[in-house]
C-alpha cells in the first residue's frame, strides 16, 4: 500500500457543530475559510474568482463500508459510486461562492463541512474546465433524488 501526507493549509469555520446539522450538500450557510498564515501569500488573485473548490478532511467520518445505502434510496451502492462521508479516504469536496476575502480569510456560501474542518487545498472553479456537458448520473436518476435538490436536476443541461 502507498502511504500518502496531507498537511493542513488552514481550518473552516462552520455553524455545523454535529454531523446531524450538517446538509447533505451545501445549501446558503455562510462559512468562513481561515487560510494559516504561512499560505496566506497562495491567496493571491483569488478575489476575481467567483467560485472556488474546496477539498476537506472529513475529519468525523466513523469506519466506512465498501457497500453504503444513501438517503435517496433503500439499495446498497458501491462507496465510490456515492457521495458518503465514511469513505476508505475521507476527502470531501465542495464548489462554493465566494463572498469575500478579508486577508487570509474567505466568506463562502455552499459549503457541507464540520466546525474545525481540515482544510487541504483550494482551487478556483472554472467553468470551462469543471462543467461537464452530456453527464450520465447513474443509479441516482431513478432515485428520489430531484425532490431532495429540487426539478434542477431533471432539467440540467448537464445530464443526458
Amino acid at each position: 500500500m502507498i502511504e500518502m501526507r496531507l498537511e493542513a493549509i488552514g481550518i473552516i469555520h462552520s455553524p455545523y457543530k454535529e454531523r446531524k446539522e450538517c446538509p447533505p450538500q451545501g445549501r446558503e450557510e455562510i462559512c468562513w475559510i481561515e487560510v494559516f498564515e504561512e499560505y496566506k501569500e497562495g491567496l493571491k488573485d483569488i478575489d476575481g474568482f467567483s467560485h472556488l473548490i474546496l477539498f476537506y478532511w472529513l475529519h468525523c467520518s466513523k469506519d466506512y463500508s465498501l457497500l453504503v445505502n444513501t438517503p435517496w434510496d433503500s439499495k446498497p451502492h458501491g462507496v465510490f459510486a456515492t457521495r458518503s462521508p465514511n469513505r476508505p479516504n475521507a476527502l470531501g469536496f465542495s464548489v462554493v461562492e465566494l463572498i469575500e476575502r478579508n486577508g487570509n480569510r474567505l466568506k463562502v456560501k455552499g459549503l457541507d463541512a464540520l466546525e474545525g474542518t481540515p482544510l487541504i487545498d483550494i482551487k478556483p472553479y472554472l467553468p470551462e474546465i469543471d462543467a461537464k456537458a452530456n453527464v450520465r448520473v447513474g443509479w441516482v436518476e431513478e432515485t428520489d433524488f430531484s425532490k431532495v435538490y429540487g426539478k434542477c436536476f431533471k432539467e440540467s443541461k448537464h445530464v443526458q
